[in-house]
């Protein structure tokens, strides 16, 4: 009992704040404050919802927008890894690849959208290249500043015990940079839901993207402010299941107690 009472807690404290601006806003909407067409009350961006979830059209637009995130975060997390681990390891690695990799880091999501569309058209390609450069940079970061964190103590306690390199990277190296590595897949995340909306802007004619242009030309507001929440509610769930995952995978470290 006490456990699920515990494990009852925080949702609840965390969906406190949530429902507390949604009556005010529902309350202020109907007392005529926000102008209709300008900020429309949750209850009608719930019958916008509502409304596409009932003609079937809601599951294709969250369907295709997940499909692309997560291919795109598989891609990005895939080459981050790999290169990352590369240029962890080996300092002339990280000589040569890491001042362009940061010069690239610099550049603005919408700059790539013109080249990707020249080189690959509208078409899936472009949109799921797109949102695996933004997954890639926060991935690379936090895999190399995890190898490079690994106390060096730790490495020749594994030297002493007579581990071999791959026993030393498999038995030291990975967990002592698993949290860094973890932190960088669920920012990874975040930046792919804010790249695949630049991507669907991209001629996409599914998507929630979409749904935002199509409210933005159609004047319909609660089109935009459904799309942008149901962003809020898929991305929150996609991160808290990382965050189970990382919990999971943490368990073994002792950190401090929040008040």
């Amino acid at each position: 009992m006490k456990s699920q009472k515990a494990r009852l807690q925080p949702v609840l404290l965390g969906s406190l704040l949530p429902i507390i601006l949604i009556i005010a806003w529902e309350l202020l909407s109907r007392a005529e404050v926000f102008p209709s067409y300008q900020l429309p009350a949750p209850t009608v961006i719930l019958d916008t919802i509502a409304g596409l979830a009932a003609d079937g059209s809601l599951w294709g637009h969250v369907g295709i927008t997940v499909y692309r995130v997560f291919i795109g975060f598989l891609i990005g997390t895939a080459f981050a890894v790999l290169l990352g681990s590369v240029v962890g390891f080996y300092k002339k690695a990280e000589q040569l690849f890491d001042p362009m990799i940061q010069a690239f880091r610099s550049i603005p999501s919408l700059a790539w959208v013109p080249l990707f569309i020249l080189w690959m058209g509208i078409g899936e390609p472009s949109k799921v290249t797109m949102i695996s450069v933004g997954v890639f940079f926060p991935v690379y970061l936090n895999v190399v500043s995890g190898i490079n964190g690994v106390d060096r103590k730790l490495i020749e306690v594994g030297k002493m015990y007579g581990l071999n390199t791959f026993e030393l990277i498999r038995r030291v190296i990975l967990p002592a940079s698993l949290p860094s590595f973890l932190t960088g897949l669920r920012s990874g995340l975040g930046l792919g839901w804010m790249f695949v909306v630049a991507a669907e802007l991209m001629g996409a004619s599914s998507g929630l993207g979409y749904l935002l242009v199509l409210g933005q030309n159609t004047l319909s507001p609660e089109t935009i402010l459904a799309s942008i929440i149901l962003f809020a509610i898929v991305g929150k769930l996609s991160d808290w299941l990382l965050k189970i995952v990382e919990q999971k995978s943490l368990h073994w470290q002792d950190n401090a107690v929040k008040a």
